[in-house]
Formats: structure tokens, C-alpha cells, sequence
């Protein structure tokens, strides 16, 4: 076994660990640093796939702001640390589950995967991967040249957002 299929299976078990404690825990705010821990695992498990793009957008997007997101609305909660009440409607969801479950096991075992390969010729699989390794360099020159003043009028547009709700919910003393 390599280094790199110990850190593989480390980060598996450390995602799905984590997202298993995300469902299963009462504390909100607990279950947006569980989520956020996740997260990272996911980013960690791209950067094993040589995915360093997807690894980085992970970080940015989900780690640095739906988990921060999501963190805003957990402290902002009144009643955070006793959790959502329970509800009847457990065992329907368990059910609903189930039985999605069944539904992609069986399209998983029922799928003839011989179909899915693509026939290539040489110069159509080198054209393919030349295209596939240029496109985050050029998303990146996008984001970074042409749409950065767009790209930074959103950002603070969300902050503007984030600080309005914030005000909007804070409570008043007399």
C-alpha cells in the first residue's frame, strides 16, 4: 500500500465520517464545522486526483464561503445548542431513503458500463486532453482579466448583503 492510497483512503473515511456527524448531530453550528470539515476532506480527495483546479474552487466556494454562510445563519439561531425538535416524519424519511438507495444500486448493477467508453481515435484523445488541460488556465484568465470587475462587484455585493442581514436581525435594546 503507497503513501498516496493511505491518504486516499484517510480523507474517504474522514469525509464520510464527517458527513455521517452532520446528520446525526443536534448542534448547528457543530454541524457547519463538521460540514466544513467535510468539505476539505472532498478538496483533499481532488487534489489525490491531480484535480488541482477543482481542489482550489472547493476551498474558495464551499470551505471559504457556504460553510462561513452557513456558520452566519447557525450563530445567529436563537435556541442553536438544543437543535431541531423531532418529528414524526422520520420514519418516512428513512423509508424514502431506502428505497432511493435500492433504486441506484439497481441502476448501478443493471447499467452495461461497456457502453460509456468513447471510441477515440489517437489525434481526437490528444486534442481532448490539450483541451481539458487549457481549460482552467483559461477560466482563470477569464475570471482574472476580462470579468475581474464584475467578478468583484459580486463579492461585494454579497458582503453588502451579509452585513444588511446582520443588521436586520440584530436585536434592539432600549
Amino acid at each position: 500500500m503507497t503513501a498516496q492510497d493511505i491518504f486516499f483512503w484517510a480523507l474517504a473515511g474522514a469525509s464520510i465520517g464527517t458527513a455521517v456527524a452532520v446528520v446525526m448531530t443536534k448542534n448547528i453550528f457543530r454541524a457547519a464545522v463538521l460540514l466544513a470539515t467535510c468539505f476539505l476532506s472532498i478538496a483533499g480527495l481532488f487534489a489525490l486526483m491531480h484535480a488541482d483546479f477543482l481542489a482550489v474552487v472547493q476551498v474558495l466556494i464551499y470551505v471559504g464561503a457556504i460553510s462561513v454562510l452557513l456558520a452566519f445563519a447557525a450563530l445567529l439561531t436563537r435556541d442553536a445548542e438544543s437543535g431541531n425538535l423531532s418529528n414524526r416524519l422520520w420514519a418516512p424519511a428513512l423509508v424514502g431513503a431506502g428505497l432511493f438507495l435500492a433504486f441506484l444500486v439497481v441502476v448501478v448493477l443493471r447499467t452495461d458500463w461497456s457502453l460509456m467508453e468513447l471510441t477515440l481515435s489517437a489525434e481526437s484523445l490528444a486534442k481532448a486532453r490539450e483541451v481539458l488541460a487549457a481549460t482552467p488556465m483559461w477560466l482563470a484568465g477569464l475570471l482574472l482579466n476580462q470579468w475581474a470587475l464584475p467578478f468583484e462587484v459580486a463579492s461585494v455585493l454579497l458582503l453588502a448583503a451579509i452585513i444588511g442581514a446582520l443588521v436586520l436581525v440584530r436585536e434592539r435594546h432600549p
